[in-house]
């Protein structure tokens, strides 16, 4: 039997030396978060703009020519350096080695291309530095801590997006017993949390003020999506925009009665009709005949074969078995091929079952999806689950709004400006079937940094990385 370890991306640690000159490059030299950093910061400031102000006058007054003076140019070159400069330490960001070298490099840059007269491209070089001095620093994904994270999302109920925490991108911040733990990533500046904490409860409030002060000591500033409506007292003055709602199935209590399930029903039925069937399989145990076929029908789907997406509020590594408590659930047609699967994962010691994707060959008979997931609440009831969560609505009101104002049609012309990404209206249109729509879920930020967390926000969850699918295994005998 080929071994399975074969397909299971891993991550290898770099060799000693290599690793040393890693932390080495990210030593920080000098704190920005201090007193005295803030007075010498607002000191040079005063002093470069002084002296520029004092240059013009002067410049003005007895020069013709004063805005072709040369050390006019140095003048706002130096201000624009000083700057960036004290922009950074007021934000609390640290210098690091790798800083201190970027902002030399592009000083000395600048000095070179001064002496050969291109006087444009030297102020730009030497401003530079002192944005390349105080660049915001990153944390890196830890991929290691994936069976602590795992042991938290396991003990974590009633939280709907908590599997996502073990996404291999992200990083953590554990409370000193290693209860609790909150899951983000870092972009320009920003630590954008990935929903709400796993683990204890009980420890979320100083957690959350243990992660606070962490990111002032690295002048990041925190941002939370996703958060859960029961959650937002913890994040403080952040002002809450809803982005949403959670679609969560009351496992126990769900049937497809009454007159409002007639269209998923209708549904169901047309599968029965062209004999569908369904099994359900651990990602883990995929042996290799079960990986081919559902590797085909990622590769034939017609989204994302080649590229994942996502931050908050999904995993990646389909297929590989990178993560524990993965549930694949596969529909077959009547010849034995395989037409669709949905995968989902398991928290709360199985109390709570969150679908993470679907996928369907193109061209599979029409209601794969709303069987595949009629049989994995089916199938989850009789394990004792009690919540199965299918997706995440997104902006419901807007299409619900049947009378559309100026400004809920701007949104709504917008959101289908990415239906090349995802179809957020036709996934609600999906989700509406199951009349399981429940709590909000909000961005936690500072009104005066929408733009920037725009950009930041969006360019998380929608800039493309290269799937790794697993790929063939070779036997020990060939």
């Amino acid at each position: 039997m080929p071994d399975r370890g074969r397909i299971v991306s891993c991550v290898t640690e770099p060799p000693v030396q290599v690793a040393l000159r890693l932390r080495a490059r990210e030593r920080v030299v000098v704190h920005g978060d201090t007193l005295a950093a803030r007075w010498v910061a607002a000191l040079a400031l005063l002093i470069a703009g002084s002296w520029l102000t004092v240059l013009v006058v002067r410049a003005h007054h007895y020069h013709p020519n004063w805005h072709t003076d040369g050390r006019l140019g140095w003048s706002l070159t130096i201000l624009a350096a000083v700057a960036l400069i004290a922009r950074g330490i007021f934000l609390g960001r640290p210098v690091t080695a790798a800083h201190a070298i970027a902002a030399a490099t592009a000083l000395l840059a600048g000095l070179a291309v001064h002496l050969l007269a291109f006087d444009i491209t030297a102020d730009v070089l030497i401003a530079s530095s002192g944005l390349a001095l105080m660049w915001p620093t990153t944390a890196r994904p830890e991929p290691e801590q994936l069976p602590r994270v795992w042991a938290l999302v396991n003990a974590t109920g009633g939280d709907p997006v908590a599997p996502f925490a073990m996404q291999m991108l992200k990083s953590y911040h554990f409370n000193a017993e290693g209860t609790a733990a909150i899951a983000y990533r870092t972009r320009l500046g920003y630590a954008v949390v990935s929903g709400d904490p796993i683990g204890d409860e009980d420890r979320f409030d100083d957690l959350v003020a243990e992660f606070v002060g962490m990111c002032h000591t690295r002048g990041w500033r925190a941002v939370v999506l996703g958060c859960s409506e029961r959650r937002l007292e913890l994040w403080g003055n952040l002002r809450a925009v809803p982005i949403g709602r959670d679609v969560v199935i009351d496992v126990p209590g769900f049937a497809m009665v009454g007159r409002r399930f007639r269209n998923l029903r209708q549904a169901v039925q047309r599968t029965h009709n062209v004999g569908i069937t369904t099994e359900i399989v651990a990602e883990q145990d995929l042996d290799d005949g079960r990986l081919a076929e559902l590797t085909d029908v990622v590769l034939s789907s017609a989204k994302g074969a080649r590229a994942e997406r996502g931050f908050s509020m999904i995993l990646d590594g389909a297929l590989t078995g990178r993560y524990p408590g993965i549930l694949l659930i596969v529909a077959r047609d009547g010849a034995g091929r395989v037409q669709g699967f949905h995968r989902y994962a398991v928290s709360g010691g199985g109390s709570d079952v969150t679908l993470d994707i679907p996928w369907r060959r193109r061209g599979a008979p029409n209601g794969i999806d709303e069987r595949l997931s009629v049989d994995m609440i089916d199938a989850v009831k009789a394990l004792g689950a009690r919540r199965l969560s299918l997706a995440f609505a997104a902006f419901p009101e807007i299409f619900n709004d049947k009378e559309r104002g100026r400004l809920s049609s701007f949104f709504y012309t917008a959101i289908h400006l990415g239906d090349s990404l995802i179809a957020l209206e036709s996934l609600y249109r999906y989700l509406r079937k199951f009349h399981a729509l429940g709590d909000h879920r909000y961005v936690l930020l500072p009104l005066s940094q929408v733009l920037p967390l725009l950009v930041v926000l969006l360019s998380l969850e929608f800039l493309p990385r290269r799937r790794q699918l697993p790929g063939p295994t070779v036997s020990a005998s060939e």
